[in-house]
């Protein structure tokens, strides 16, 4: 008869087409029957946070719901900052553990329940009579969630009789939709009368509106209003018409263009959670500017907000749409031209200290990179320079795995889930050298699941660079804060890339000449960007800024 074993990895192949872990005592039968008796695809990886990482990544990339699995304890253990991440930036996946036996807890075991509790999620136990129902249960959870759900099978049930497998399995339940109420729709009233009347209006869109498949109705409204259009970091490309789009908002914005959107004098924010980067700290929109948030979180997630309309992202976008009716829109947007206001300050191939300036880096490397990308990021002060320079299609092209909870160091297992959700494009994984190192160990997985289809950028300054930026300028010692020299070029080939130095623009033609070979005669290209690190990114000026006045308030 089968084992539970057999029935979860079976319920689990129903749902999940890929699945990305490390082997170990807790996880052993699950993944035998997964691979011998299943049509799900199965990575490894090298360190538990990179099964996790991996899962949330393909999520971001295909909006398919992905698994990871290790063993017990250190296993898990291992593995907590990266669910911790997934479960800040709402990233539906499924970590199939394994747990301390039914009889009780070993010398090693720790409260996996509490531990995952602790980083806001939920764990489901899988017993002996009820393992598909709470596969299903687990992964209905994160998909109405949005959130990372834990489940764990005991050391002591795998290989239990569990019994015959139902036929069918069951299917899962689809994430119901916000409505709008009653006074929720008397407000989308109350906001066309606003647009309609709007000199300057402005739409914003975050990747909540994609994840709504929301870019048909928002590119609809925009036309009925007339609307000049930008999105957050996480949203880039939401709009379909670049004409009029003003690029990212925030502290990775054009200059011109963040000025532009001071001027708007009614917004409307789509699926963004408008965060402090985004905001600007409090200063993307003038004082005077109406802001109307829509999303379907409980509240308004910003007291700069002045109406909050609650509701799937695309129901309440068509509804404005319906409601506005026919007629001119502001003429606004024919007024701007966007694509000039989005070009951002290059000043010189060198910094000040003689060494590449990132903004020149990143600017050629922008015209060398294949178009047809997904860029998977890493934390750091670094990942201003290619948010800055680099235009991606759609929110699942630029994948930034650490920002919710300002984590470094979960960027080359990132590239595992980016290649499993995309089977066409060049994956990019951008990385500073203080997180490359931290991520070292799936070094190897991103090289070996990527092959020609992938590359890696380091911008490597030899420091911590955000901590140089934010507490070198205090005055600190900035001894912790650096890292000796470190050849990524040389790292890269010991796991089978092909090296590349990059100290002047010259250097990067190689990257052009890779770009132009045959995917399957390319090897996996590690560019080892070696930058100045005196160049501070706007977004972390704003830090700065913010900091110092703090500072002073404490004196």
């Amino acid at each position: 008869m089968p084992s539970v074993a057999q029935h979860v990895a079976a319920a689990l192949a129903h749902h999940v087409d890929h699945v990305f872990g490390v082997m170990g005592n807790g996880n052993a039968y699950l993944l035998d029957a997964l691979l011998g008796e299943t049509s799900a695809t199965y990575t490894a990886v090298r360190h538990e946070a990179g099964s996790v990482v991996a899962a949330d990544a393909h999520y971001r990339v295909s909006r398919r719901i992905a698994a990871a699995t290790t063993t017990y304890g250190a296993g898990f253990t291992n593995a907590l900052t990266a669910l911790a991440e997934s479960s800040l930036a709402r990233i539906p996946l499924v970590l199939v553990v394994g747990d301390e036996p039914t009889t009780g807890a070993r010398p090693w075991d720790v409260d996996q329940i509490a531990l995952a509790s602790g980083v806001g999620v939920r764990t489901y136990t899988v017993g002996r009579l009820d393992a598909v129902a709470t596969v299903t249960l687990a992964i209905e959870h994160a998909l109405e969630k949005r959130r990372p759900v834990v489940l764990a099978l005991p050391y002591d049930v795998p290989t239990l009789d569990a019994g015959d497998l139902p036929s069918p399995l069951p299917s899962i339940l689809s994430p119901a939709t916000v409505q709008p109420d009653d006074a929720t729709r008397a407000a989308i009233q109350r906001t066309a009368d606003l647009l309609k009347t709007a000199e300057r209006p402005l739409l914003v869109g975050g990747r909540g509106a994609w994840l709504a498949d929301a870019s048909e109705a928002l590119g609809a409204l925009a036309d009925r209003t007339g609307a000049v259009t930008s999105s957050s970091a996480l949203g880039r490309g939401v709009f379909p018409e670049t004409r009029y789009d003003l690029g990212v908002t925030g502290g990775f914005g054009a200059p011109g263009a963040m000025d532009l959107v001071r001027t708007a004098d009614v917004v409307v924010v789509f699926g963004a959670s408008l965060n402090q980067f985004t905001m600007r700290f409090g200063d993307l929109f003038s004082p005077d500017t109406h802001v109307i948030q829509v999303d379907t979180a409980g509240s308004a997630t910003h007291p700069r907000v002045n109406t909050y309309l609650r509701g799937d992202v695309r129901v309440v976008a068509e509804l404005l749409r319906e409601t506005l009716g026919e007629g001119p829109g502001s003429g606004w947007r024919d007024q701007v031209d966007a694509a000039a206001l989005r070009e951002q300050v290059v000043e010189g191939e060198f910094a000040a200290d003689g060494l590449l300036d990132p903004r020149a880096a990143t600017a050629r490397l922008a015209e060398l990179i294949p178009d047809e990308r997904v860029v998977v990021s890493d934390g750091g002060h670094y990942m201003a320079w290619p948010n800055m320079f680099w235009p991606v299609a759609d929110p699942g092209r630029m994948v930034m795995v650490g920002t919710a909870y300002q984590s470094i160091g979960l960027g080359f297992p990132s590239v595992a889930g980016a290649v499993a959700a995309d089977a066409d494009s060049t994956i990019i994984l951008v990385s500073g050298d203080g997180g490359g190192l931290m991520a070292l160990a799936d070094l190897e997985t991103a090289v070996r699941t990527a092959r020609g289809r992938g590359m890696c950028v380091v911008w490597n300054d030899g420091a911590y660079g955000a901590e140089v930026n934010l507490y070198g300028v205090f005055g600190l010692d900035e001894r912790p804060m650096m890292i000796p020299d470190v050849s990524f070029a040389a790292l890269g080939e010991a796991v089978g890339a092909e090296g590349l130095v990059v100290r002047e623009l010259a250097d990067l033609d190689r990257v052009a000449e890779w770009a132009a070979q045959p995917v399957a005669d390319r090897p996996f290209l590690m560019v080892d960007l070696r930058i100045s690190g005196r160049v501070i990114a706007p977004y972390q000026e704003e830090v700065i800024r913010v900091n110092r006045k703090t500072a002073v308030s404490h004196d």
